[in-house]
C-alpha cells in the first residue's frame, strides 16, 4: 500500500508566486493546493486537513496573520508558515506569538523554503504520534492503568477480566518491575470484592519475626513491646482482598502457617490460643520461578498449588517494545504535570532510544527515565540527550533476571551516591527491601560512598 503524500496549502494573491510553489512542491512529492485569498483558503481548510498551510501576510481583505488566528481558534490540526516581502522584526514576533511554526523572507532561495517546510512537516508528525499516544492511553485507562496494545498486554487484560468476577486465588508472575501490584489492584477493582479494603504486604521488606505478627497480628504481652492488642493485615482484608508481594522470600515456616489459613481461613494472633474467622481473597506475586524453588526444597509444594490456581505472567518490557512509546508518553504527561513542565512528547531520536533499551528494571525503569528527563529537559520535546541512555549492549539478551536486577540497583545506587533512602523511592521499592537486595546481590558500597 503507497504511503500516503503529506499535503500542503499555498495561500497567496499573486499567482506567479502561487504557481510556482505548487509547481515546486510537487516535485519534491507532496499533495499540493492552492488559494488566491485567505477567505477561499479557510473554506478548503473546512473541506479537507491539510498538513502545512504556507500563506503570504500581506493580501487584499483578511491577511496571513488573520487567516493564522482563524486556524488557531478553530483549532485546526495544521502547521503554518508565513511569507513575507516586508520583512521586520515586529512581523516576525507578531507571526510567531500568534503560532506560526517560522516566517520567511520574499524573495527566497527554493532550497532554503524546502528545508523550513520538512521541519515544520516533521514537527507536525511529531504532534499527531503524541497525540494519537495519547488517545491510546486514555482508551486503556477505560478499563485498568495497564497501558500497552501488545498481544502480551491484551492477553494479560483479558486474563484479569475473566478472573476478577470469581473468587479464586491468583498467583502473578513477572520480573521486578513489570507493574505486578498494578494487576492485583485491577483484579480487585473488578472484582465483586473492590468496595472492602485491598491490603499489600511486602513479604520480602519483613524479617521472619516480624512477618508473622504483620500477618496474623498479636495479643497484648505476646512480646517485648507488644503494649497493645493489633490486627494483622488477614484481619484488615477482612470482606477484601489480601496482596502478597514477593511471596517466594517467606521462610519455610511462615509458609506453613500461610498454607493453614489458606486452608482453614481462620488465623490465631501471635499470642493468642483463639482461632478467628477471617474473609479474604489472596493475590500472591513472585519475581522468581516458584516451581523452581519447589525442586530445591526452598518452596512448599502443597502451598504453589494453593497460590498457583489462576497463573497470570506479566510479560517484560523487552518482549513488548511496541508498548514503549505508549509508556512513556503516559509517564511524560504525569510528570510533566507534577511538575508543570509543558513537555508535549518526545522528537524521533528519543523514541528510537527507548525503543531499543533492553530495559532490565522494565517498567519502574522507564518511568525513572522519564521522569529524570521531565527534570532536566527542555521543553517542548524529550531528546536523547536527556534520557541519560545508552545503547544495549551486545549479548545483552543473554544475562539472567538477577544479573539484570542487580546491574540496576547497582547503577541507581550510584546515581544517589549509595543514598539508600533515595535509591529506594527511585526503584519503586522501601529501604527495606532494598537493604535485603543489597546484602542478597553482596553489593559494597565505594569506599568514600561509604564514609559518607
Amino acid at each position: 500500500m503507497a504511503e500516503e503524500k503529506l499535503s500542503i496549502l499555498i495561500v497567496d494573491d499573486e499567482q506567479v508566486v502561487r504557481d510556482s510553489l505548487v509547481h515546486w512542491f510537487t516535485e519534491e512529492g507532496y499533495d499540493v493546493d492552492a488559494s488566491d485569498s485567505a477567505t477561499d483558503a479557510l473554506s478548503k481548510l473546512a473541506g479537507r486537513e491539510f498538513d502545512l498551510v504556507i500563506a503570504d501576510i500581506r493580501m487584499p481583505g483578511m491577511d496571513g496573520i488573520e487567516l493564522l488566528e482563524k486556524i488557531r481558534t478553530e483549532q485546526l490540526d495544521t502547521s503554518v508558515i508565513l511569507m513575507t516581502g516586508y520583512a521586520s522584526v515586529e512581523t516576525a514576533v507578531r507571526a510567531l506569538k500568534h503560532g506560526a511554526f517560522d516566517y520567511i523572507t520574499k524573495p527566497f532561495d527554493p532550497d532554503d523554503l524546502s528545508v523550513v517546510v520538512r521541519n515544520a512537516l516533521e514537527q507536525h508528525r511529531l504532534k499527531r504520534e503524541n497525540r494519537m499516544l495519547r488517545q491510546q492511553i486514555c482508551d486503556e485507562h477505560a478499563l485498568t492503568d495497564l497501558i500497552g496494545q501488545s498481544e502480551a498486554m491484551r492477553h494479560v487484560r483479558e486474563q484479569i477480566e475473566t478472573v476478577a468476577a470469581v473468587d479464586s486465588t491468583v498467583l502473578i508472575e513477572g520480573e521486578s518491575g513489570t507493574g505486578k501490584e498494578l494487576v492485583a489492584r485491577a483484579v480487585h477493582r473488578l472484582s465483586p470484592r473492590r468496595y472492602n479494603p485491598m491490603v499489600v504486604v511486602h513479604c520480602g521488606a519483613l524479617t521472619e519475626t516480624l512477618i508473622e505478627s504483620e500477618l496474623f497480628g498479636h495479643e497484648k504481652g505476646a512480646f517485648t513491646g507488644a503494649q497493645y492488642r493489633k490486627k494483622g493485615k488477614f484481619e484488615a482484608a477482612t470482606g477484601g482482598t489480601i496482596f502478597l508481594d514477593e511471596i517466594a522470600d517467606i521462610s519455610l515456616k511462615t509458609q506453613t502457617d500461610l498454607l493453614r489459613v489458606l486452608q482453614e481461613r481462620e488465623i490465631v494472633r501471635v499470642g493468642g490460643t483463639q482461632p478467628i474467622n477471617v474473609d479474604f481473597r489472596v493475590i500472591a506475586a513472585t519475581n522468581r520461578n516458584l516451581a523452581e524453588l519447589v525442586k530445591e526444597g526452598r518452596f512448599r509444594s502443597d502451598l504453589y498449588y494453593r497460590l498457583n490456581v489462576f497463573t497470570i505472567h506479566l510479560p517484560p518490557l523487552r518482549d513488548r517494545h511496541g508498548d514503549v512509546p505508549l509508556l512513556a508518553t503516559y509517564f511524560l504527561e504525569k510528570y510533566s504535570t507534577q511538575m508543570n513542565r509543558k513537555f508535549t512528547g518526545f522528537d524521533r531520536s528519543a523514541l528510537d532510544l527507548l525503543i531499543a533499551h533492553h530495559w532490565p528494571g522494565n517498567v519502574r525503569e522507564l518511568e525513572n527515565i522519564v521522569e529524570r528527563a521531565v527534570v532536566v529537559g527542555h521543553e517542548p520535546l524529550v531528546r536523547s540527550h536527556d534520557l541519560a541512555m545508552t545503547r544495549p549492549a551486545e549479548g545483552a539478551e543473554d544475562l539472567t533476571i538477577d544479573t539484570l536486577e542487580r546491574r540496576h540497583i547497582v547503577r541507581v545506587l550510584e546515581d544517589f551516591a549509595w543514598n539508600q533512602t533515595q535509591a529506594a523511592k527511585a526503584l519503586g521499592i522501601d529501604r527495606v527491601t532494598l537493604y535485603h537486595k543489597i546484602r542478597r546481590y553482596g553489593l559494597k558500597p565505594p569506599a568514600k560512598a561509604a564514609r559518607a
